[in-house]
């Protein structure tokens, strides 16, 4: 059970991150988009979030094996492209921030595929998805549990 609704009690700070979460759905790739949120779920052990991009990406057309691939990127030979795995690496660079994290390799290894602009929008992107899983996991939300996929 949720513990809190931000939403409710924090209503101001909760519509800011809603704001930067509109300006990265907006000026990301949209499978760009829900691989780097999935995979910055994974790292954190966010199961809400990894849900929810999972069934998002599925409903935007997204295969499942893509999808599931952004858990284990580094494995997945040519189901992502490498512009994605350079997301991907990105991602797990600035959610695990630490004494060597977004080195030079990392970030030129993305600069090849994007522009300053686009890395930008990636940087607040995963941001914005680590902000959103450490809600979800501080106020404990769980995934819905809905009639097509009961709990065993």
């Amino acid at each position: 059970m949720t513990r809190i609704d931000i939403n409710k009690t924090n209503r101001l700070g909760y519509t800011a991150v809603i704001g930067m979460e509109a300006y990265a759905r907006t000026n990301v790739d949209k499978r760009l988009f829900e691989l780097l949120k999935i995979r910055a779920s994974v790292i954190n052990g966010c199961t809400f979030c990894v849900d929810m991009h999972m069934t998002d990406g599925l409903k935007a057309g997204i295969p499942q094996r893509v999808l599931t691939a952004a858990a284990a990127w580094e494995h997945a030979g040519s189901l992502l492209h490498e512009r994605e795995k350079a997301v991907l690496a990105l991602t797990d660079s600035i959610t695990r921030l630490g004494q060597d994290a977004v080195d030079d390799a990392v970030w030129n290894r993305a600069a090849a595929f994007f522009d300053e602009a686009e890395l930008g929008a990636l940087v607040l992107a995963i941001a914005t998805i680590n902000v959103w899983n450490r809600i979800a996991i501080a106020t404990r939300m769980t995934p819905p549990v809905d009639a097509a996929h009961p709990v065993a």
